[in-house]
């Protein structure tokens, strides 16, 4: 453990629980407190390399509640880490807001590398991997439409998150957006026993998942303009 730093963004698998590195196992059974998004999946990682450690919850709806107390915590000389349910803490996860706050106190921070899920998806999709832009979730509905015309001109490789239940809306608005012939991969479940990449342009894609069961978290990576 870096001695002088308090707090610590410890990424965590994005599904096959192997995908650790050693040094994040260490730091989890180091710290004082760990603050997980959901206790209960990260109990079961805990219990997988047989951590006992006290949790406490740290989401998205709780954030700004409980950041200051967090902060207190630090003050006192806790040395606290944070995880998401699955990849780096701060990538669509919550971990941006308490970053800040302890970087406002003066309190240090150490990232570790590690899991993430777009990275695996983009390198395997076949598109330009030099130069892309990380876009995460789109917006559900208010500036959904903006965002995305914002996009229609992006010639670098985009990279979203979706979920299996907006999946098919979100591949029907990007062949409105940026046409049916553009390339991209899709990529569910990764790291995980049914892990599935489909590559092809849009209007193939769709068409594929028109008849599947859709299941899982996706990863969607479009080819850029031009």
């Amino acid at each position: 453990m870096k001695e002088t730093a308090q707090f610590f963004l410890i990424p965590t698998p994005i599904g096959n629980l192997e995908d650790i590195t050693f040094r994040a196992v260490r730091l989890l059974g180091e710290v004082d407190l760990i603050l997980a998004e959901d206790t209960r999946n990260t109990v079961n990682l805990l219990n997988f390399y047989k951590i006992k450690k006290t949790l406490k919850s740290y989401h998205s709806f709780n954030e700004h509640k409980i950041r200051k107390h967090v902060i207190d915590l630090l003050d006192q000389g806790l040395k606290i880490a944070l995880v998401s349910d699955a990849g780096t803490p701060g990538i669509s996860d919550p971990g941006f807001l308490i970053v800040k706050a302890c970087l406002e106190h003066n309190i240090e921070i150490e990232c570790l590398p590690g899991p993430t899920a777009f990275i695996p998806a983009l390198v395997k999709s076949g598109l330009p991997t030099d130069r892309f832009t990380f876009e995460g979730f789109l917006p559900h509905k208010k500036g959904r439409k903006k965002h995305l015309d914002s996009l229609i001109t992006e010639k670098r490789t985009m990279v979203f998150y979706e979920s299996p239940y907006r999946l098919l809306k979100t591949l029907r608005d990007f062949i409105s957006n940026f046409g049916g012939d553009r390339q991209a991969s899709v990529s569910r479940e990764l790291t995980k026993k049914f892990e599935e990449t489909i590559n092809g342009n849009l209007n193939s894609i769709v068409e594929q998942f028109e008849q599947k069961k859709i299941k899982g978290e996706f990863v969607i990576i479009v080819q850029g303009a031009g």
